[in-house]
Formats: C-alpha cells, structure tokens, sequence
C-alpha cells in the first residue's frame, strides 16, 4: 500500500508545468468561491471574513462554505404565507405613544405579524419555575399541545416532559413535538417511541440527510425557537431549553434564564409561528386549528420573528430601533454579545447622549471564543459611558432588553450574529409598564451580584489583549 501511494505522488509531482497548474487552479477557486460569497450580498467585513478565511483552505473551503456558510431559504415564505391565512388575525393593540407605533409598524412590516395584547403575562425565573408552570400547563390540556424546541434532552427534566405528554396523549390530547436535530441530537429516537406510540407526532428541524447533500444541508440554521402552546389559550416562550443543565434543583452550576408565560390573543401568534415551522418541517400542509374566541387583554405585545428565510433581521432591527428611541435607560441582558455595526452604534450612542445604559453578560460562558470577542468591544463602551457586570458563577442564559418603563424584548435570541441571521428565533416585545418594572428588579438585583467591568482593568497582553483581537477578527462569522 505504501508504495502504491508513493508511485501515485510521484507520478503527480512528475506532471510538466504542475506548479502553474496548482496556481491557475487555486486562483480559479477564488474567483468562483468568491463570486459566489460576493452575490450573496452580506456586509463587506463579513464577506472578506469568509474569503480570507477559506482562501488559505483551497479546495476544502469550497466544502466548508458550502455547509457552513450563510444560506437563504426560499421556499418556507411560500409555506409562511399559506400556514398564515389558515389563523385569523388578532386584534391590534396598544400605542402608547409615536415611538410605539414606529416600532410595531416596522415589526409588523418585517414579520406579517401584528400588535396584539395579552391578558396575563408571567415572567418566569430559571428553570425551576418553567419546568413547574409547564408541566401544570400540560396537565390541564384539552386539545392539543405544540412544543418546539432547540435543546431538549433525554435526563430527568426530559423524561418528566415525556411522560407528562405521554399520558395526555392517551387521554385524547393531540401532542406535537418539533425538535432541532442539532440541538436535540442526542436526544434518541428510542427515548421518543412511547411519546409516538401514545398517539404523538415528532417532527426533526433540518435533520442531515446524505442522499440529499446537493441540495445543501442547512446544518448551520437551526430553529432556536422554544414555544409551547396548549389549546391556543396557554403559550410558553423565551430562553430555557429542556435538560437539567437549566434546572436548578438538580445542578448547583445550573443556566441563570428567563422565560415567559403568556395568556390571551398573544398565544395565536406563538401558535402561528409553530404552526409554520410544522408545516415547513414536515412537509404537511398547515395545521386547520380551531382558535379560542378572542380575548383581548391590558398588556400590549407583539411577536418578533427572524430567521434566513427573510433579510429583514426584524429581531436585530427591533432591537437597534427601541435603543434608539430610549430616553432614560437601556438595559441590555445577554449570554452572547457580539454586536454589529448598527448595534453597536445604537449602544455607544445611547451612552454618549447620557442614557443609564447597562450590560450584563456571564463572566464567562459555555464558548470560550465568544467570551474573548464579547470582551473585545467593552473598550469603547465603557469609554462611552456603558455600565458592564458580568454575571457568575453560573452561566448566564438569559435574553432581554428593556428601555425605558414601558419597553422590554424577551425571548430566545442573543445578540450576536448567529442569533440575528442565522437561526429561526423569536421574542416577544412589551409595553407594559408593570412587566418592565418586574423585569428591571430582577436585573437590578442582578447587577448588583455582578462585579463591574472596570476600563482600569489588568489586561495582560497575551492572556487577554491578543486572544480578544483575534476573537474579534472572526466575530461576523460566530
């Protein structure tokens, strides 16, 4: 075998002119890798991110982009359309003020959804609490239970979930349960068949197919969506995935995290949202569901929806927009920061005009690279004028913006690219002055745990400066 692979080497290095060959070779690889990055219209700096990144990977980069590249789907928006005109539309809600209107015409305008309202909006705290609201939610189900998750795991909390849904499917109840088949890739199917013997439906998000690799594998978009919704009355929605890594009962190191539970005409939206990423996973044509009578609440609301199968980035644009039209404070909680360049300008501005602008991120989280790329943009916040803690020991988890009294965004986006324009997420904007009041104690108290960033901090060159610069060269990709 040995020489059979030396005789094959040498008659390749023996081909006259190879050298020019390898070279014409490789700058036809750049011209068409790039050509290819180039249409796809991304912002400069992350385009040349890619290009300089897969140039030094000839041939290899080609593959490389190909899975893990940024990629549009187009045929969801045809099913988006079809499964949306299947749910009547709920009745509009509150507008406090211009800026309020500005913001939910742009979310309406980039999501198809419209401002509703809620009649009872709950925030819950850690997983604890979720997992105790969840499973008292499935018991009363009459109907139906819709679940989609990113990360639901097969340990205690996910057998807990299991049963529970088991024994309300032999009940009557119709369960379906939607999972990422990254994020629940350990998740076995065998831990699944009693769910599906009992009469449920379970459905993979983008699961990895060799057979239909040409059309492109999609294993870098992933629905990091979590959404409950029982008998279109109940919804769920926010941060806490399903596993005892977020339980806090169960594990000392457990996710600090925030999640939401809703009642009211909100939930048709949380069950629209399901309702087409089922019918875009599936396969299937969109669910015929009978809605609850309308039941319009105090608490204004609006879905956010994003994900690569539109380039309007409505989660990001929401974001940048009610930074923007803060006046008094903007108080920003995220377990990954890595902010572009509109967001980023919508902080340190905020700062410079004199706004309490505060960021709370985990003192150092699950990815070591995004810790250093997080921590490489604190400079020119804090010269701004931006308030830092950073949150621990346990890992912060949680996802929210509140500006002002009477503006808050929950749910499970990050602020960082991936979340932004890759993955399917989905949040939930307020105006409500009671939520936000909750949800600035909870952050007040937690700041108040967390040590904050000093600009006079110790950074030794090599242990922080060089790791930072380099992590932030590759930010537009993470």
């Amino acid at each position: 075998m040995h020489h059979a692979l030396q005789d094959a080497w040498d008659a390749f290095t023996a081909i006259p002119h190879l050298g020019l060959y390898l070279t014409l070779g490789w700058l036809g690889y750049l011209v068409g890798l790039g050509l290819w990055i180039a249409l796809q219209k991304r912002e400069p700096v992350a385009t040349l991110s890619w290009l300089i990144s897969l140039a030094a990977l000839p041939y290899v980069g080609f593959l490389i982009y190909f899975v893990f590249g940024p990629q549009r789907i187009h045929r969801q928006r045809l099913r988006r359309v079809r499964a949306r005109a299947t749910l009547p539309v709920p009745p509009h809600g509150l507008h406090p003020n211009p800026d309020a209107i500005e913001l939910a015409k742009i979310a309406q305008a980039t999501t198809g959804l419209p401002p509703t309202t809620a009649t009872h909006a709950q925030l819950l705290i850690d997983g604890a609490a979720k997992y105790a609201a969840l499973l008292e939610a499935v018991a009363q189900a009459r109907e139906h239970i819709h679940l989609e998750y990113y990360i639901y795991l097969p340990d205690r909390t996910g057998t807990a979930l299991r049963d529970a849904l088991i024994e309300r499917a032999r009940a009557g109840v119709k369960v379906r349960l939607l999972l990422d088949a990254v994020g629940s890739g350990a998740t076995k199917r065998r831990f699944l068949r009693p769910l599906v013997d009992a009469g449920a439906e379970v459905a993979w998000f983008h699961p990895m197919r060799l057979r239909w690799f040409w059309k492109r594998p999609w294993l870098n978009l992933r629905t990091h969506r979590k959404i409950v919704v029982i008998d279109g009355r109940v919804g769920f929605t926010g941060g806490i995935n399903i596993t005892d890594e977020e339980d806090e009962r169960l594990r000392s190191d457990a996710y600090r995290d925030l999640h939401l539970r809703l009642e009211g005409d909100v939930v048709h939206e949380l069950q629209l949202v399901f309702v087409e990423d089922w019918a875009y996973a599936t396969g299937q044509p969109p669910l015929k569901l009978h809605s609850p009578p309308p039941q319009p609440g105090t608490v204004a609301t609006q879905v956010l929806v994003s994900g690569p199968d539109s380039s309007w980035e409505a989660i990001h644009r929401l974001h940048v927009g009610a930074i923007h039209s803060a006046q008094r404070r903007v108080w920003l909680v995220t377990p990954y920061f890595v902010p572009g360049e509109a967001a980023r300008m919508a902080l340190t501005s905020a700062a410079l005009g004199g706004l309490d602008v505060r960021l709370l991120v985990p003192k150092l989280s699950d990815s070591r690279l995004v810790t250093y790329a997080a921590r490489s943009y604190f400079d020119e916040l804090l010269e701004a004028g931006a308030k830092i803690h950073e949150y621990g020991p346990r890992m912060l988890h949680s996802k929210a913006l509140l500006c002002d009294d009477d503006l808050a965004i929950i749910g499970s986006a990050n602020f960082d690219n991936r979340s932004f324009r890759l993955n399917f997420e989905i949040s939930v904007m307020f105006r409500d002055a009671s939520l936000v009041a909750a949800l600035a104690r909870l952050i007040q108290s937690e700041c108040s745990q967390a040590p904050r960033v000093r600009d006079d901090r110790v950074r030794p060159l090599w242990r922080t400066r060089v790791p930072e610069a380099l992590a932030r060269l590759v930010s537009p990709l993470l």
